[in-house]
């Protein structure tokens, strides 16, 4: 095995329990070594820090897998995936939700979203990619899936130098049903954001059941409606989502029929969520909003333009607390880790200040259990999320 050696002075945040390794901390980068070589990380006394996978083109140029001089199992992607899946299964989480997560299940770059008989698959790095053929014989012997959707479309795999291009192993549906918190979605496998549904927002959507009672609420970034509906089945006297996709739009407006629910009561449409905000800030819809759902998208891609979505996640906030009243209700997020909970803080503050109100924190919480938080990695925390009262 390749041993890469660090600089001096430059191991001390990975002996604090962080698994990536930039370029610019080892003494050379090997370019002759392929992307995705299995490599043994040394400090600069020689001793051994871990072993990992390495790729000269990326500016993470290593992710650790294991630390210590002991050597990597040969079934570590079964022993890790089936650690994960675990994990979920202390919480009931069994037939839907994120059955591994990265880097806080050890195995970086591997994203796995469980539909009920379905698996859709992120694979974010070279390393991952070399083990793609035990990752599938690791998931079809612990989920044994009727299918499996490798959705190889994030931008990540660019970074890496890695197709983008999805691949299906068994079948897959386009669509398919799942339930959470007692409520029914159809879920687009194929052409949805993400893997299809935004499983780290489950907790918060139970959370929230309590305060829709009598409330009329706008729900911006709606995607397939899970907010909304969750909001709808719990008492809101009336819902209107809002989302730039007519696809999502058509999926959230399926999602009300599927629970049973009435157009008049819960009813999506495409528009754009600034717009809303501005008619509701200047009082023009048909009815005024007493509680806003706000989940915009990762406005940072990168740590270079965070001011810039800092001042728009600013704005969005800004304008919803400026068109509620007193006793109003704002539900809002954050999901890029580049945002820390303090800036996310910052930003609500910020927002306050900017909007001239009294606004109080109910409470302040992140994503849900089965997008575990690696201590010592912040990264792996990334979704931030507050309940706010204008007082």
């Amino acid at each position: 095995m390749k041993e890469l050696k660090m600089k001096a002075k430059e191991d001390l945040r990975i002996r604090k329990g962080h698994c990536w390794i930039f370029s610019n901390e080892l003494e050379t980068v090997d370019t002759s070594i392929p992307a995705g070589t299995l490599v043994r990380v040394m400090d600069s006394d020689d001793k051994v820090l871990g072993t990992g996978f390495f790729n000269p083109h990326s500016l993470i140029s290593v992710r650790l897998l294991q630390r210590g001089d002991e050597p990597l199992p040969k079934d570590f992607i079964y022993q890790n995936l089936d650690a994960a899946y675990s994990f979920r299964k202390q919480f009931g989480l069994r037939k839907y939700g994120r059955m591994c997560y990265g880097e806080a299940d050890f195995l970086p770059g591997l994203v796995i979203d469980k539909y009920g008989d379905y698996l859709v698959i992120d694979i974010l790095t070279a390393g991952m990619e070399a083990f793609k053929e035990d990752i599938i014989k690791a998931a079809e012997k612990i989920f044994k899936p009727k299918g499996i959707m490798f959705k190889n479309n994030n931008p990540f795999r660019t970074l890496e130098n890695l197709p983008l291009e999805d691949t299906i192993t068994g079948e897959v549906p386009a669509e398919t049903e799942i339930e959470e918190n007692g409520i029914k979605y159809l879920v687009p496998l194929n052409g949805g954001q993400k893997t299809g549904f935004y499983f780290d927002q489950r907790e918060n959507r139970e959370f929230l059941k309590p305060f829709f009672k009598e409330k009329i609420v706008l729900d911006l970034y709606s995607y397939i409606g899970s907010f909304g509906i969750t909001a709808a089945l719990n008492g809101a006297t009336a819902v209107w989502g809002v989302d730039s996709s007519a696809p999502a739009v058509e999926y959230a407006n399926k999602n009300v029929a599927l629970n049973g629910l009435k157009s008049d009561t819960c009813l999506y449409h495409k528009d754009d969520a600034e717009r809303m905000l501005s008619a509701m800030v200047k009082e023009e819809l048909p009815q005024q909003p007493d509680m806003v759902l706000l989940d915009p998208p990762a406005f940072v891609k990168n740590r270079k333009n965070l001011p810039q979505a800092v001042n728009l996640y600013v704005k969005l906030n800004r304008m919803a607390l400026e068109g509620l009243k007193s006793g109003g209700l704002l539900a809002t997020s954050t999901c890029s880790h580049h945002i820390t909970r303090e800036i996310f803080v910052d930003i609500i503050k910020q927002a306050a200040a900017k909007a001239n109100k009294r606004v109080v924190m109910i409470e302040l919480r992140g994503q849900a259990k089965d997008h575990p938080v690696l201590l010592g990695m912040p990264e792996t925390e990334y979704l931030h999320f507050a309940l706010l009262q204008v007082r």
